[in-house]
């Protein structure tokens, strides 16, 4: 018998994930080009050039005992510099290698945060509609997760929502800032308005409240949008970062957490998130991408190229009568249901060769996600079979 506690994961798992593996059973039935697969965030731009020229430099110059060898558990202390480097340059901050840990990738990072953090019936704070795996990361160390609801149409924190869940129990609260599914970015106001929330609340009850900002989507933006840097308007903040957007390396797992010598109990946050990343199982980052990554810290996807995708799908729907939220950042579009039950429709969606996913799985149903990195040719087909589905609720 399975432990109790994979029961409800294995009940609750992944909608993305099996929409994605249903697609590919269509795709053998139907053909490919006949199936509009929107489900994952798989990014289809391919990786900047210089990634792949870091690695063939690396592997030709670099001793293998070094390349593939174990290193401080926090990661290379010449690739924490680099990183570190870089965002000063960006965000004006002043971190050093020791506010750096290397991870295998944002979720990685987001369960060695939670790990260091959380004690049981700890409350984490999320914001709905948000990535689902949020709820197994925090039940993964018997927190709880406390949710503040949606706000349409603009999808901007309810912050004074936001302020009446906080309780001496919350440790934790988690943005994911461009969004996942909604593609909004929160603005700076929100962000000075929640921070003003949780230093009155940390002040109140006299405890530790730590912002943890997941940015996997940061460099995706549009419209010229500007993604505020959280460390910069509240001390307690973890910052989760991933390359697999920003450098088209989902598969490679390769992010790091930034942990400001200004968050409370530095110390010994900093110590316990190295003990946390080893025994995890993560042990450390991959060695070959940490190496790589910081080669090419200057690079990043074609944002273009998924600009052009957002642009054609959003004018499109909207034209067939379609509630659409304009992302302004990640590659996700958000779609008001043209009925009451998202999986309905979902269903319905599929008997059209349409693969996305309920809103439900982002705590928020009555819409859906679709995500338009995909080949912009499929978009094209996939226009017509929209258009059905939107004149079959007409």
């Amino acid at each position: 018998m399975i432990a109790k506690k994979m029961v409800k994961y294995v009940e609750g798992s992944s909608v993305t994930r099996a929409m994605f593996e249903e697609g590919k059973k269509m795709a053998a039935k139907y053909g490919a080009e006949n199936v509009y697969d929107f489900s994952l965030g798989n990014p289809s731009v391919e990786p900047p050039v210089a990634v792949k020229n870091a690695i063939c430099e690396i592997l030709e110059k670099e001793a293998p005992c070094y390349v593939h060898g174990y290193m401080n558990n926090s990661g290379y202390e010449t690739v924490r510099s680099a990183i570190a480097a870089s965002l000063n340059k960006r965000f004006g901050t002043s971190f050093g290698e020791q506010n750096i840990l290397m991870t295998v990738g944002a979720a990685g990072g987001l369960n060695v945060v939670l790990k260091t953090l959380l004690d049981p019936e700890d409350e984490v704070i999320a914001f709905a509609p948000y990535f689902g795996e949020y709820n197994n990361y925090v039940a993964n160390f018997d927190g709880k997760m406390v949710v503040v609801s949606p706000n349409p149409p603009t999808f901007q924190p309810d912050v004074a929502e936001f302020e009446s869940k906080i309780t001496p129990k919350t440790k934790a609260v988690i943005v994911n800032n461009p969004n996942n599914p909604t593609g909004v970015v929160y603005r700076e106001e929100t962000i000075r308005a929640m921070a003003e929330v949780m230093e009155r609340k940390q002040k109140e009850y006299g405890t530790a409240i730590y912002l943890i900002a997941d940015e996997p989507y940061r460099e995706l933006a549009y419209d010229g949008v500007t993604v505020p840097y959280l460390t910069k308007y509240y001390d307690n903040t973890i910052v989760g970062y991933s390359y697999s957007k920003s450098l088209s390396l989902p598969g490679e797992r390769i992010g790091y957490l930034v942990i400001p010598d200004e968050v409370d109990d530095f110390e010994n946050v900093i110590c316990a998130a190295n003990v946390a990343n080893r025994i995890l199982g993560f042990v450390n980052a991959p060695s070959l991408m940490q190496l790589a990554v910081a080669k090419c810290l200057e690079e990043q996807t074609d944002v273009a190229a998924y600009d052009t995708n957002r642009k054609m799908l959003l004018d499109a729907l909207t034209e067939y009568g379609y509630e659409v939220v304009k992302p302004e950042g990640a590659f996700y579009l958000w779609v008001k249901t043209m009925e009451e039950d998202d999986t309905a429709f979902v269903a319905r969606a599929k008997e059209y060769n349409l693969l996305v996913v309920p809103g439900s799985s982002f705590m928020c149903p009555g819409y859906v996600r679709i995500a338009y990195c995909v080949d912009p040719e499929m978009i094209k087909r996939s226009l017509p079979a929209f258009e059905k589905l939107a004149q079959s609720y007409q």
